[in-house]
């Protein structure tokens, strides 16, 4: 979820199915094999025109060990995507090394997944995709790549200039976004601050009001067991969650917390609110996954 809102490219042919750019992942994960069970499903090819942004040989050779297909047209980087067909198409970069071995990590097989990931930005940007899903990444290979984001979110957001940004999931009616990401829990703690969670709840209202939701209900999760039983167990509540929900309805947002977070995803699934907002990684991904 970030302000970054890139014009849907005009298809050249009427009716087309969107173009989806899929990253391919970590080369010595389980992206590659990820990827093309997913464009193998009918539900996916008759929703998009799939274009998997990797290396043609690894998939070629994944397919092959897993009894996958892979015989897709394949696309050099820098060359035009076809414009004649909605068929998967292979983006090919040609960019592993002989030093990159399945379930090692590495600093040649980071570079290539964050590559993956500047490739399929830059194709959104010039118009040849219309949105962007990502396999899963190491982000320790990514560190010894080179590079020093924590993960898709703050790297999205470097490449496209957002200022503003949040990770987010959407699992069935169930809608969760979190104050931070990949970060040592104690530092997620000092995390929940009130101009944060401000910016993370206005960030959030938007977007859902794009999504069609007029007035989105957003609620707040607790940091401490029970909401911190005023105090007892915990002052960020009082000091930090309550003033930020506060100022967020003075602007007219419908916002409430803090709320107990053992309770409060139940709650948001089955449609008290539109939205929860997580103090932490964990918090989030637990009632997501």
């Amino acid at each position: 979820m970030s302000d970054a809102s890139p014009k849907p490219a005009e298809r050249e042919i009427a009716g087309r199915r969107p173009r989806v750019g899929i990253t391919m992942g970590d080369p010595a994960g389980i992206g590659p094999e990820v990827v093309l069970k997913a464009v193998a499903e009918r539900e996916v090819l008759s929703a998009c025109a799939p274009v998997i942004v990797g290396d043609a040989q690894l998939l070629a050779h994944t397919a092959r060990t897993l009894g996958l297909r892979c015989g897709y047209q394949i696309v050099r980087r820098g060359e035009p995507l076809p414009a004649d067909t909605d068929d998967p198409v292979i983006y090919h970069l040609d960019n592993i090394g002989v030093s990159v071995e399945p379930g090692v990590e590495s600093a040649a097989a980071g570079r290539a997944a964050a590559e993956y990931i500047e490739a399929a930005v830059a194709l959104c940007g010039a118009g040849a995709v219309e949105a962007i899903a990502t396999a899963p990444i190491n982000k320790r290979a990514l560190f010894l790549g080179g590079y020093g984001f924590p993960g898709h979110t703050e790297f999205l957001a470097h490449l496209t200039g957002t200022t503003e940004c949040a990770m987010a999931f959407v699992a069935s009616n169930l809608r969760v976004v979190l104050i931070s990401t990949h970060v040592p829990l104690a530092e997620a703690i000092r995390l929940v601050e009130k101009d944060r969670i401000v910016g993370v709840v206005r960030l959030t209202e938007r977007e859902l009001r794009r999504w069609g939701i007029a007035r989105p209900r957003i609620a707040v999760a607790a940091l401490n067991p029970h909401g911190a039983e005023g105090g007892l167990f915990g002052i960020e509540e009082s000091a930090e969650i309550m003033p930020a929900v506060e100022a967020c309805r003075a602007e007219g947002l419908t916002v409430s917390g803090p709320h107990s977070a053992d309770t409060v995803f139940l709650r948001a699934s089955r449609g008290e609110f539109d939205a929860v907002v997580s103090c932490y990684h964990d918090q989030a991904m637990i009632p997501v996954k």
